[in-house]
């Protein structure tokens, strides 16, 4: 697998992204990914998303791509240098994108899915290992897009209905 993103979660509502550290009778502890790793218990109010469960839409018959395998492709075409502007714009953000993963569905990831994808690669760029490996696991696929917390309810409430 390209990246390991089991224990890497966003929260809705906190920026940045976090390593699940362990679990307590509680929730999770949580360390930010950041210059300062500040520690915090997340609860199920804080509606944790792991990054591994994550997955970007596409127009092809998979439907789907890992966010491991997105970054592994930002890896590998970009390394720590994305071609944005420290505020980009829509037409950069899509450009990148088409050049990451040119079959991705315009429809169904917005600008805001763009902009976090590039602010989650840079962070797990920064603190962690990109590894060439093996094809990620098939269960990988199964993941949601990259959106934001209301699109993300509906959308998976959309998806449990199709199935």
């Amino acid at each position: 697998m390209p990246i390991d993103l089991r224990q890497v979660a966003a929260i809705a509502g906190m920026s940045g992204l976090y390593r699940i550290v362990k679990p307590t009778r509680n929730g999770v502890i949580v360390e930010s990914l950041s210059e300062n790793p500040t520690r915090l218990v997340a609860q199920a109010r804080h509606r944790l998303s792991l990054l591994d469960e994550i997955s970007i839409y596409t127009t092809d018959e998979e439907a789907t791509v890992p966010l491991a395998e997105v970054f592994d492709r930002i890896h590998q075409k970009y390394n720590s240098d994305l071609p944005l502007s420290e505020k980009p714009s829509d037409d950069e953000l899509k450009s990148f994108m088409a050049a990451v993963l040119p079959d991705y569905d315009d429809e169904r990831v917005y600008i805001s899915d763009m902009k976090k994808l590039a602010s989650w690669y840079l962070i797990v760029n920064k603190h962690m290992e990109f590894t060439a490996g093996e094809e990620a696991p098939e269960a990988d696929k199964a993941g949601e897009s990259e959106e934001t917390e209301k699109e993300a309810d509906t959308k998976s409430k959309a998806k449990k209905t199709k199935k």
